[in-house]
């Protein structure tokens, strides 16, 4: 066996470890830690796949961010596991069988029909001085710059949608009516006091 077969197979294993107890563990932060350790090894299979940005990019936003805010929201808040238990096992036979169903879809799609070595074959060696990084680059920049644009402009508009939905219904948040404050009057905000002088 080859030495990136063997750390092919290294790597997965404790992916598929990793990801079993993200749902299996009974407290919430030692799934979160499991997840982190998922996508770390998730990083190193795409590294054995020459995609260095995507391995690099999976650390930086989703253990470096996204898990971190992860962490902090499920350390902060007073979980009451007991009550997240209640009704597993109710729901384990229609989670079974719609789990059956997902992997049952998986090995038909990613079976070896589709994807082995005469259909899918090793890619190319790169040339000296290629850059994975800057041919995404190129081609983010290029070929796809309208649907590059397009996606930001639909995750801001999801990012304002959800600030406003958030933000509408809460009383404890501050906000202004620009129309009531551009027809105030002096009258409304000022009152004149007529007060006696006091001397010392």
């Amino acid at each position: 066996m080859e030495f990136k077969t063997f750390v092919f197979y290294f790597l997965s294993t404790i992916l598929v470890v990793a990801s079993l107890r993200v749902i299996t563990a009974r407290n919430p932060v030692h799934a979160a830690l499991f997840l982190v350790l998922a996508f770390f090894t998730a990083s190193g299979v795409w590294m054995l796949l020459q995609a260095e940005f995507l391995a690099i990019t999976l650390v930086l936003v989703y253990v470096g961010a996204v898990m971190v805010l992860f962490l902090f929201v499920v350390m902060m808040l007073d979980i009451n596991l007991e009550r997240m238990r209640q009704g597993f096992w109710n729901n384990l036979i229609p989670g079974l069988v719609v789990g059956g169903l997902i992997l049952t879809e998986m090995v038909l799609v990613l079976g070896a029909k589709h994807f082995n070595l005469d259909n899918v074959p090793n890619p190319p060696p790169a040339a000296a001085g290629y850059s994975n990084t800057k041919e995404l680059g190129r081609l983010i920049y290029t070929d796809y710059v309208y649907p590059f644009e397009l996606a930001a402009v639909v995750l801001l508009v999801a990012m304002i949608a959800a600030i406003a939905l958030t933000m509408r219904k809460r009383k404890d948040v501050k906000w202004v009516d620009p129309a009531a404050q551009v027809a105030v009057k002096r009258s409304d905000r000022v009152r004149m006091v007529s007060m006696p002088a006091e001397k010392d």
